[in-house]
């Protein structure tokens, strides 16, 4: 890894070499809006890593809140990666197919459980299988594990915590949806949820993040969460569609060092879908 490269990010030669090495752990996380056409665990069963356990984020969520894969517990989060043979105290490798677009939100919620040694793979799967990497497709029986949560409840921005922000300006919030959804120039991909962003928030694309799959280098981010306005030596609340993209622009900001952020785990799904919250909509 060079200077200029995030220490959160490895590559697939590095990856390759640990495949089989005591406490080294890969997972798929794969998860995809409906308009993406593809599906995590159907791509992981036809051919995935070796080694490599899929993490279901729809599942190893907490079913109550009526909103799409929410932070679960960190009782049932332990119990379900122990299943998958995962450790707080392994070194621990999550992917998605396109590289960063789910993977960085399993990489937030296994440290924001406890876990330390957590990166997510440059390239994706995706990336694997252009350069003719090694696939199984026997799944995996890992040896049950006994994962230690140590959850750190600072780093999530609940919606009556939001409401709050919104309406004192007391932090920047950062959105990862696209342009469109963001200006309410397109339609939420949810039915029956307005379009727009809350006050103040500043638009930051996941797709401003990597090039071909590739995390851009830290100098590159910089600029580019610079760019839309946000202040690096100031807190950031990081916010998307359903909290799941929203966790690459906190990769981002963690990458250059920057601590104070939080991640607004209801995301748009919670303030759009209410009648009362406030809304802009258009261009800044």
């Amino acid at each position: 890894m060079t200077a200029d490269k995030s220490r959160f990010v490895v590559d697939a030669d590095w990856v390759e070499k640990q495949l089989g090495a005591p406490e080294f752990r890969i997972v798929d996380a794969a998860w995809y809006l409906p308009a993406q056409n593809r599906n995590g665990a159907e791509e992981y069963a036809a051919g995935h890593i070796p080694g490599a356990v899929f993490f279901d984020q729809d599942v190893i969520a907490d079913h109550s809140t009526g909103l799409p894969h929410s932070i679960p517990s960190p009782e049932f989060f332990a119990a379900e990666v122990g299943k998958l043979g995962i450790a707080a105290t392994d070194t621990i490798v999550v992917h998605d197919g396109p590289g960063f677009f789910s993977a960085p939100r399993a990489w937030w919620l296994f440290r924001l459980m406890g876990a330390e040694k957590v990166y997510v793979l440059d390239g994706g799967l995706d990336g694997w299988k252009r350069e003719g990497r090694p696939l199984q497709t026997d799944l995996p029986e890992p040896a049950p594990a006994t994962f230690v949560p140590n959850f750190d409840a600072a780093k999530v921005t609940t919606f009556e915590a939001m409401k709050d922000i919104v309406a004192s300006g007391s932090k920047q919030i950062a959105d990862a949806r696209g342009a469109g959804r963001f200006t309410a120039e397109e339609p939420e991909p949810r039915a029956g949820m307005r379009g727009g962003h809350m006050p103040g928030a500043k638009n930051l694309p996941i797709s401003v993040f990597s090039d071909a799959g590739r995390f851009k280098s830290l100098s590159e981010i910089k600029d580019t969460i610079e760019k839309a306005g946000i202040d690096l030596s100031k807190p950031v609340v990081t916010s998307c569609g359903s909290g799941v993209t929203a966790a690459v622009i906190t990769l981002a900001l963690t990458s250059l060092g920057h601590t104070d952020n939080t991640l607004y785990d209801g995301s748009w799904s919670e303030w759009g879908s209410k009648p009362d919250t406030p809304i802009v909509t258009g261009r800044d």
